[in-house]
């Protein structure tokens, strides 16, 4: 338990931030209605008791559909400013707003930590990561403008291809990477000529809002509106309208079908979603055991396994099972848990007061069916933590195996054969990466040349991860649609389009004067240095 001494005055929470105001149609308006409070799992009080981080607006229906009717006024039927202007003039858009995003690094690191518990350093990294995310969009949509400063002649016919916006996009973004996950989807949707209405996630919601003022300034009225409230409230009603072009989510994939199945017109609906993982960890007989101990840890443990990417299942080969859950389960026991900002702390109190509890339930399904908790802490409870549990053996009948768990607990499988965890791939519903720990180049290529039809990425000696943010991010079966990176985020949130004309002296004469006139900001062969 901390007492308010204890916390560094930097990180103390002097001031609770009670945001009044939410963005729609370039204003910030005043909500007088009702509020949600906010509370961090942290404690700062003698005895345990949550801390009251502020509030945030509780918006209806009505508030809802004036912030699409803003981005739908904004879009304009494609003759709006901003799905008009030219690539440099939204480039200068994009750039202000991050020069004023850096001046919030303290604040948005600060409320990171209190809101869901990541620790200092990870806190940190997200803001310079989704900064650095920002700017490399920024110098990557340069580039594809470049490209496409040019004519094609093909059969007599000149063609001007370039990416083109999509309309109106709704974006959701997660609580386990609130901001850097959130502007992956809104910042490629907003540069290449969308307009958007964005919604916080419940947890990791005040961080956000240091952030309103820079939204409103650096970009056209209407082109982010910025609302807060309960997804079914706020976002169903959006949905049911037909008006939204493109769902943009980070989270469970019960969530993206009801908003998809509201959408009235399915087939016009473009999806970029982020969903479920179920992440294995492949360990073979020649594994460097204590690299992939140490990689085994990060990725099961990181951030408490609160990550799509996280390692949710362990297989061990049985020549290599015993030594491996020695040395792991020691390992876990041997984490330091503490309060974000606590110097060399790797498990954090959890943002969702009910998480515990859950943990608890799989723990309980699974000793019940016969699994036994290999670390001596496993299953320790705090006020708002529960200590990791190395689950083994685990079967396919227990809740452990079968759900994305999403927080601290650790279930393994032993094998003999290599087809029994690659069988249980294939049967996944879940496709998006795979650890696989070995060194012989004759076993690993055929398993590396099955498992990249089974995933997205295979991990070779190396934990699971989203990064680096220039790789491609996606996942197959229920685990993903559209592609996530800097590269490819910007084609997720467009479309091609182009101007053609055959090849007569009418059609050369005048595609010449519009490129002498500088009038059209679509025809264009500008360099963008």
């Amino acid at each position: 338990m901390i007492k308010k001494t204890d916390i560094p005055k930097e990180f103390a929470i002097d001031k609770q931030i009670h945001q009044t105001t939410y963005l729609v149609g370039g204003k910030l308006k005043e909500w007088k209605g009702e509020t949600t409070d906010v509370y961090s799992t942290i404690s700062s009080s003698d005895e345990y008791k949550p801390t009251l981080l502020g509030s945030v607006p509780d918006l209806q229906e009505a508030e809802a559909l004036e912030a699409l009717d803003s981005a739908l006024n904004a879009y304009d039927r494609g003759q709006g400013v901003w799905p008009t202007m030219h690539v440099r003039d939204r480039i200068i858009c994009m750039e202000n707003f991050v020069k004023q995003m850096k001046t919030k690094r303290d604040v948005v690191v600060k409320y990171l930590m209190w809101e869901i518990g990541k620790s200092l350093p990870d806190s940190q990294k997200e803001f310079d990561r989704t900064v650095e995310y920002v700017e490399d969009t920024i110098e990557d949509y340069k580039n594809l403008d470049r490209n496409a400063a040019k004519f094609q002649k093909h059969d007599g016919v000149y063609a001007h291809i370039k990416r083109g916006p999509l309309g109106v996009v709704l974006c959701l973004g997660p609580y386990n990477y609130p901001l850097n996950e959130t502007f992956a989807l809104l910042i490629p949707a907003i540069i290449m000529g969308n307009t958007t209405i964005f919604k916080p996630a419940k947890h990791g919601v005040l961080l956000i809002t240091p952030l309103l003022e820079a939204f409103q300034t650096a970009f056209p009225k209407g082109v982010v509106n910025i609302i807060f409230g309960r997804g079914r409230t706020v976002a169903a009603p959006i949905m049911k309208t037909g008006k939204v072009d493109v769902l943009a989510l980070i989270g469970n994939s019960k969530s993206a079908n009801a908003l998809q199945d509201q959408h009235p017109k399915s087939n016009r609906l473009r999806l970029v979603l982020g969903l479920e993982a179920k992440n294995p960890a492949i360990i073979l007989p020649d594994a460097d055991m204590d690299l992939t101990i140490n990689e085994c840890l990060t990725g099961t443990l990181s951030f408490n396994g609160q990550r799509c990417t996280a390692l949710k299942v362990i297989y061990v080969h049985d020549e290599v099972r015993e030594t491996f859950l020695k040395k792991f389960a020691d390992e876990v026991d041997k984490l330091k848990f503490g309060n974000p900002w606590e110097e060399g702390v790797k498990l954090t109190p959890l943002p969702e007061p009910g998480k515990p509890a859950y943990i608890q339930e799989l723990i309980d399904d699974a000793v019940s069916k016969g699994a036994k908790i290999l670390n001596k802490k496993g299953g320790k409870h705090f006020d708002n933590y529960i200590w990791p549990a190395v689950l083994y053996p685990v079967t396919k009948d227990m809740r452990v195996y079968q759900e994305e768990q999403f927080g601290p607990i650790i279930p393994v499988l032993s094998f003999s054969n290599i087809e029994e965890p690659l069988d249980d791939m294939a049967e996944s519903n879940y496709g998006q990466q795979v650890s696989l720990f070995g060194k012989d180049v004759y076993t690993l290529s055929p398993l590396i040349d099955t498992l990249v039809n089974l995933v997205c990425r295979v991990n070779l000696n190396s934990s699971c991860q989203r990064g680096p943010d220039v790789y491609p991010f996606t996942g197959r079966k229920d685990s993903a649609q559209a592609t996530l990176s800097v590269h490819d985020a910007l084609r997720s949130f467009s479309i091609r389009t182009f101007v053609a004309f055959k090849d007569n002296d009418l059609n050369t004469e005048t595609v010449q004067q519009l490129l002498e006139a500088k009038v059209s900001n679509f025809v264009s062969t500008d360099y963008i240095l």
